[in-house]
C-alpha cells in the first residue's frame, strides 16, 4: 500500500448493536475497493477481520480488526469493533484512535441497546457520528422507520445523504440526495452504473433533498444568508456545507445499503471521502510534557515531533506480541529508536507493518494520522503514549470499564498451574478489561472480566492457544467468625506415655473486642503459673487458631482473649504443649460465647432506565439487598444499596436480563455483617461436610 499525506486519510471506526453488519460491511469494502479478490462471509467463518477461532465458532466479532483500504487516492482506515457488551473494552479503544464513529443499525430491528451505548461512547469522545442503515435487502427492512427511530433517539441533526432504491428483495441500489443521481448494482455488486432517479422516487427525493439542504445551510452562517436571500448555492458549497456539517456534529449523515449483497457499498466509500473528517480536520490532542508537566498540543503534522498511541495489543502466532497504533504527529519510522512516554523506557523498533486482518504488510514509515502496527516492543502495553526522547510527551490514557464479573479458575490437570500463569498474563496484555487476581486467603485464582462470554472466551482461547484446560466455579466467600458472649475457660494439654511427657495448661477469658480491632491478647498471669517463656506459645496457638476458624472454617475476627491463669510441670511442659492448651481453650470457650458468621457487603451502584425500577429494586432484595437511596443520573436513574457479595457474582448476567444490556452497576467493599441464622446453617454444614470429604 501507498503511503498517503495526512489529509488523504480518513480514520473511521465501525460500532452498532451485535448483527448490524459491521464485519461484512468491511468485507464488502475491501473487495469494492479491490483491496481482496472474494467476499468471504461471516456464517462461512472466512472474512477478513474475523480471524480468531473463537469469532469463527461464534460468528460474532470479539477482538478489534483493521481493514485499511484505498478509493479514490484516498486511505480509509476502517476499525471493525465488536457490538457485543462484553467486549465494550474493544470499542473504547478504537474510538480513541478514530476520527469518525460510523454508527450501524439493521433496517428490520431498527435503534437497539447497542445502538445508543456507541452513541455514549462517540459523545465521550467528541467524534464525528454517522449511520449506516444496513440490511436493505432482509425481510420487513423499513428505511424510514428506521429513519424515524435514529431520529427520535438521537435528534434532528440525523440527516440521510441517500434514500434506497427498493426494498427487500427489490433493493437494487441507493439515490444520492446532493448530486440528485441513482446509482444502482450490477453484477452480483461488482460494478455500479448511474443512472436518472426512478419516476416514482423523484417527489420523494426532492422532499429528502429539500429538508437536507436546509440541514446543510444551517450548519454556515454565509451559507444560510444566500439561501434566505434567494441566492444559487453551487454543487460545491452544499458538499462544504455537508462537511462542515459532519465535522463539527450539526449533521449526522445517514446512509442506507446491504453489505451482503454488496449494494450501496461503493457509495458509502465515495461519501467518506467526500464528507467524513481528515486526521487534518479534528481538534490536536493535547498531551503532558514529561520535562515541564505543561500542556502540549500534538498537530497532526509530518513536521511535528513525533508521537503516537497504542490502542491494541495482539499475541500473532508468527510475529509474537504486536502493537496496534495511531500517529498523532510526526513521523514514525521503521528500524528506529523511540521512548515510551508512559513507562519512562526506550524501545527498539524493527518493521512497521499495515496491518488488514491478520495480514501484515511491511511499512517503512507511518505519517501522522495513520494506523498501523509494530511488533516485539519490550515494555509497552495498550493506552501507551510512544514519542521522541527529547519531547517527551504523555497522551491521556484509554479509560476501560472495570471487570463486573468474576469466577475461580483452577487447571484441570495437575502440574498446569505454571501454564496457566503465563497463558494469562499474556491474555492480560491483549484484554485490559480482563483481570487476574490471587486471593491468598481462599487459596484461589479469580479471573474477572465484562460478562460470561467475555470469560467463556478467554477459557477457549487459553485452551487453544496454550493447550491448558481449566475449571471455572463461584468464587469462595470470605467470611468471617465472631463472638457475641464472653466466658472464662480451662484448656489442659496431657500426654504422658513413659519418658519425657507433654504438659500445658491454661485458664483463659474470652469477650469480643470492638468491630475491626481484630485480636486482642492480654496477659494477666501473675505469681508464674504460666512462666514467661511460654506465654508466646499461648498467643501464638489462639493466633493459628483463629486462621483456621472453629465453626465454618473462616477466619476468627475480633475477639478479645486473656490469660488468666494455668499450671505447668517442670519436666513436662513445652511450648508445644502450652501452643495445644490455648488451642483447646479457645475452640471449646469460643463455642460458649454465641458464636456467628460475617459475610463481606458490597456498596452497589446500579444505573438504570426508569422503567425498569421497579424489577431492579425487587431483584435486589430477593438478593438480601437494602435499598440506601435513589437519585436521578442524566436521563437514566441511580439506585444505590447494599447487598451481601455472595449474591452479585453472577449479577452482570442476571442485570443485563432484566434490562435487555440498558443498565450498568459497580460494586465497591462495605464492611461485614452477621449472616442470618438459616444462611450461617448451610454454609456451617457445607464447611463440615468438606472437613468429612
Amino acid at each position: 500500500m501507498k503511503q498517503y499525506a495526512t489529509e488523504d486519510i480518513r480514520n473511521i471506526c465501525l460500532v452498532g448493536h451485535g448483527g448490524s453488519g459491521k464485519t461484512s460491511f468491511l468485507e464488502a469494502a475491501l473487495y469494492s475497493s479491490g483491496a481482496i479478490d472474494r467476499m468471504g462471509r461471516v456464517d462461512e467463518g472466512n472474512t477478513t477481520s474475523d480471524h480468531d477461532p473463537e469469532e469463527i465458532k461464534r460468528s460474532i466479532s470479539i477482538a478489534t480488526s483493521l481493514g485499511p483500504c484505498e478509493w479514490k487516492d484516498r486511505k480509509l482506515n476502517f476499525i471493525d469493533t465488536p457490538g457485543y457488551f462484553d467486549f465494550v473494552g474493544e470499542v473504547k479503544g478504537a474510538m480513541r484512535v478514530a476520527d469518525m464513529a460510523l454508527i450501524f443499525a439493521c433496517a428490520v430491528s431498527g435503534v437497539e441497546v447497542g445502538t445508543e451505548k456507541v452513541w455514549g461512547y462517540a459523545e465521550e469522545n467528541n467524534l464525528p457520528k454517522g449511520f449506516v442503515i444496513n440490511k436493505m435487502d432482509r425481510e420487513n427492512a423499513n428505511f424510514e422507520r428506521v429513519l424515524e427511530q435514529l431520529r427520535n433517539t438521537f435528534g434532528s441533526n440525523v440527516a440521510p445523504f441517500q434514500i434506497p432504491i427498493g426494498a427487500e428483495n427489490n433493493f437494487a441500489g441507493v439515490v444520492d440526495l446532493l448530486t440528485k443521481t441513482a446509482f444502482y448494482s450490477v453484477d452480483g455488486g461488482k460494478k455500479v452504473e448511474e443512472r436518472e432517479v426512478p419516476e416514482d422516487l423523484v417527489e420523494k427525493m426532492e422532499q429528502y433533498r429539500g429538508a437536507l439542504i436546509e440541514s446543510i445551510v444551517e450548519t454556515d452562517d454565509e451559507l444560510l444568508m444566500k439561501y434566505l436571500e434567494g441566492e444559487t448555492i453551487s454543487d460545491e458549497e452544499i458538499d462544504r456545507g455537508a462537511r462542515l456539517g459532519t465535522l463539527t456534529g450539526k449533521l449526522c449523515p445517514v446512509f442506507c445499503l446491504s453489505s451482503l449483497r454488496n449494494i450501496g457499498v461503493r457509495s458509502l466509500l465515495h461519501g467518506a471521502i467526500r464528507f467524513f473528517p481528515a486526521p487534518t480536520d479534528r481538534p490536536n490532542p493535547v498531551g503532558k510534557s514529561l520535562k515541564t508537566g505543561e500542556p502540549v498540543e500534538l498537530p497532526a503534522s509530518p513536521s511535528a515531533p513525533f508521537s503516537a498511541q497504542v490502542f491494541k495489543t495482539m499475541a500473532d502466532p508468527y510475529v509474537g506480541k504486536l502493537s496496534l497504533f495511531r500517529v498523532f504527529s510526526g513521523v514514525f519510522k521503521s528500524d528506529s529508536q523511540i521512548y515510551n512516554a508512559t513507562k519512562e523506557t526506550p524501545e527498539r523498533v524493527g518493521q512497521l507493518f499495515t496491518v488488514r486482518g491478520k495480514n501484515q504488510e511491511p511499512a517503512s514509515e507511518l505519517v501522522a494520522g495513520d494506523i498501523g502496527a509494530v511488533a516485539k516492543l519490550q515494555s509497552t502495553g495498550t493506552g501507551d503514549t510512544l514519542c521522541e526522547k527529547d519531547n517527551a510527551v504523555v497522551l491521556p490514557g484509554i479509560v476501560f470499564p472495570d471487570p463486573v464479573m468474576s469466577l475461580a479458575v483452577e487447571p484441570k490437570s495437575k502440574g498446569d498451574e505454571e501454564k496457566i500463569g503465563t497463558s494469562f498474563s499474556r491474555l492480560q496484555e491483549e484484554d485490559p478489561t480482563f483481570v487476574v487476581t490471587r486471593d491468598p486467603e481462599m487459596k484461589q485464582t479469580v479471573i474477572s472480566g465484562m460478562g460470561d462470554m467475555h470469560l467463556d472466551v478467554i477459557v477457549g482461547r487459553i485452551a487453544k492457544k496454550f493447550g491448558v484446560e481449566v475449571n471455572l466455579s463461584t468464587p469462595k466467600v470470605a467470611y468471617r467468625e465472631t463472638i457475641r458472649g464472653s466466658t472464662r475457660i480451662e484448656g489442659k494439654h496431657k500426654k504422658q506415655s513413659g519418658g519425657k511427657g507433654q504438659f500445658g495448661h491454661v485458664w483463659i477469658e474470652m469477650e469480643p473486642s470492638e468491630p475491626g480491632v481484630g485480636f486482642e491478647f492480654v496477659d494477666k498471669i501473675f505469681g508464674g503459673s504460666v512462666p514467661r517463656q511460654y506465654i508466646p506459645a499461648v498467643e501464638k496457638g489462639i493466633r493459628e487458631t483463629m486462621e483456621d476458624g472453629v465453626i465454618a472454617g473462616c477466619k476468627v475476627v475480633d475477639v478479645k482473649v486473656t490469660l488468666v491463669d494455668g499450671s505447668y510441670h517442670n519436666v513436662d511442659s513445652s511450648e508445644m504443649a502450652f501452643k495445644i492448651a490455648a488451642s483447646l481453650a479457645f475452640k471449646k470457650g469460643f463455642m460458649a460465647c454465641r458464636p456467628i458468621l460475617l459475610e463481606p457487603i458490597v456498596n452497589v451502584e446500579v444505573i438504570v432506565p426508569e422503567e425498569y425500577m421497579g424489577d431492579i429494586i425487587g431483584d435486589l432484595n430477593k438478593k438480601r439487598g437494602r435499598i440506601m437511596g435513589m437519585e436521578p443520573h442524566g436521563s437514566f436513574q441511580m439506585v444505590r444499596a447494599q447487598a451481601p457479595q455472595a449474591e452479585m457474582f453472577k449479577y452482570a448476567t442476571d442485570l443485563r436480563s432484566m434490562t435487555q444490556g440498558r443498565a450498568s452497576f459497580t460494586t465497591t467493599p462495605a464492611h461485614y455483617e452477621e449472616v442470618p441464622a438459616n444462611v450461617a446453617e448451610t454454609i456451617i454444614a457445607a464447611a463440615a461436610k468438606k472437613d468429612e470429604e
